[in-house]
């Protein structure tokens, strides 16, 4: 990626974030911006959403950024002076839920573990077991 197009991502980022904070009532979910792609020619730009609240309102929130997405780019081009305002693509993106099942599944193997045992001498520093410590 470039560092026009990596710039002008994380512009819209922090836009879209702000512009989301000011003028949506998401009614007690909280939505968050992860990421913003741009196609080279600046012309696309996929959104990345994160959204952390009732698994029910997501696909509402889903539908109504789609649903205002002329507005906000409407509003994106008022805000972020570009030759072309880039076309929006709203993605969902359950990455952060994906990692705690990830973590909490850890956590259960390592409950399961028997404990490691910390006996001296047992070569568990990496040298060698028959050379003395120094």
């Amino acid at each position: 990626m470039s560092n026009r197009v990596a710039r002008v991502s994380e512009l819209l980022k922090r836009e879209l974030g702000n512009l989301l904070e000011r003028d949506f009532d998401f009614h007690g979910v909280l939505v968050t911006i992860h990421a913003v792609e741009m196609n080279p020619d600046l012309r696309n730009a996929n959104v990345y959403i994160g959204i952390v609240g009732d698994e029910n309102r997501r696909g509402s929130v889903m539908e109504m950024l789609r649903k205002k997405r002329g507005m906000i780019q409407t509003q994106m081009m008022k805000r972020v002076v570009l030759k072309y305002t880039p076309q929006l693509n709203f993605r969902f993106d359950d990455s952060i839920e994906r990692g705690v099942r990830v973590l909490n599944l850890l956590d259960e193997i390592a409950e399961t573990l028997p404990p490691e045992s910390t006996e001296e001498g047992s070569g568990s520093e990496g040298g060698d077991p028959s050379l003395p410590n120094t």
